[in-house]
């Protein structure tokens, strides 16, 4: 009997590493920008700097390998040259999130199939039975355990995939990026290389990289996660968000709802940030034009008119209560908010550009997916 079940397990075994390893090298379809507007907001020749803001639309399949992420996000910035809007002192913004989807690079083609992300989780979960086991059982005190056991399990290759794909675009459009953000455990960057402490408390991360590939400094850590992240995502401080002094402008980065908090301006502002940039993901489709619910997984700042709520739609609060409206308080004349789009599971994705200009909200072209918005200044 003991012989049987032993052969039993073994070919279980054998049948399960059989069906993980199956479609872990697909055939991929070629990527597509899916582009819709291209605008350089004030065309001069007098300004000489510019911040190209772009609006990627993702899909799934776009993320499977490093190689077809690379080949998506080098469509954008290829065409932003293309148009002429690349100048000698120019820095790309990318989106929030962008890098973090790259957690399915390696997996089965099947999970960018599957119509729920809680589906294709469960998915990755049985095909690293053993690996997420191992990540589930050393988890810290997040609690999400499973969450943080699966971030912290494609922790590694997340990274390689990511600093691969902004190192090489930065170097080949010798320009500088802003590189969205990503979901790490406990970044650091080496010598201008990104590291990751797979055992070290995941945070929601992002970086600016030179035109010689290397990341400038250190990470950017959201200061205030949200309720969705908070089960598994710790918090940046707000007195350590960096300022940068790149060659064009003393620049500064907050991740999408650290934007929200005017002790976030203060701090960036006190350190004498010129410009700033504002990755954001909006998940839902067709949330700006529905209402603001509040502020998420924090108290409301004491400046905030609670009877927005539920009275202004999220689009209005994003003016009112993020970078328009509180960069209006501060010395820094210039700024940009772009946002993540795509097919992405059931999560859905609204947004456009917020773009300000000494002390005035620029209106923008409509992207009905993906656009490309170059600002001189």
């Amino acid at each position: 009997m003991t012989n049987r079940v032993i052969s039993f397990l073994i070919l279980c075994l054998f049948v399960w590493l059989i069906w993980s390893n199956s479609g872990k090298k697909p055939n991929l379809p070629k990527t597509e920008d899916f582009i819709s507007t291209v605008q350089e907001i004030n065309p001069s020749d007098s300004l000489t700097k510019a911040i190209i803001g772009i609006q990627p639309y993702m899909v799934l399949e776009d993320y499977l390998t490093k190689e077809q992420f690379k080949d998506k996000i080098g469509k954008y910035i290829l065409r932003a040259r293309e148009e002429g809007l690349i100048k000698d002192n120019t820095i790309l913004l990318f989106p929030e999130y962008l890098g973090t989807w790259l957690v399915i690079a390696g997996e089965k083609r099947s999970l960018a199939k599957e119509e729920t992300l809680e589906k294709a989780l469960r998915k990755m979960v049985l095909s690293n039975f053993f690996k997420f086991t191992w990540n589930w059982l050393r988890a810290g005190k997040e609690k999400d355990k499973a969450a943080a056991a699966i971030f912290r399990m494609k922790s590694q290759s997340m990274a390689k995939s990511y600093f691969y794909t902004f190192s090489e675009l930065a170097k080949e459009s010798n320009t500088y990026i802003a590189a969205g953000s990503i979901i790490l455990p406990e970044p650091s960057v080496q010598d201008g290389n990104l590291k990751v402490n797979v055992s070290g408390p995941l945070y929601n991360a992002s970086f600016i990289f030179g035109p010689d590939g290397k990341i400038i400094g250190g990470p950017i850590l959201k200061a205030f996660p949200i309720e969705s992240e908070l089960p598994f995502v710790n918090a940046g401080k707000v007195s350590e968000i960096p300022v940068f002094d790149l060659p064009f402008a003393k620049t500064s980065l907050l991740i999408c709802a650290d934007s929200w908090f005017p002790e976030a301006y203060q701090s960036i502002d006190s350190k004498g940030a010129e410009i700033l940039l504002v990755p954001s993901y909006c998940t839902g489709n067709g949330t700006m034009a529905k209402s603001w619910q509040g502020y998420s997984g924090h108290a409301a700042p004491k400046e905030t008119n609670l009877g927005d709520i539920n009275s202004i739609t999220e689009a209005q609060a994003w003016e009112k209560y993020a970078l328009p409206g509180q960069l209006s308080k501060t010395n820094i004349q210039v700024g940009m908010n772009v946002f993540l789009r795509g097919a992405l599971w059931d999560l859905g994705a609204d947004g456009q550009p917020l773009v300000y200009f000494q002390g005035n909200l620029i209106p923008v072209s409509h992207a009905e997916k993906a656009g490309i918005w170059s600002l001189n200044f």
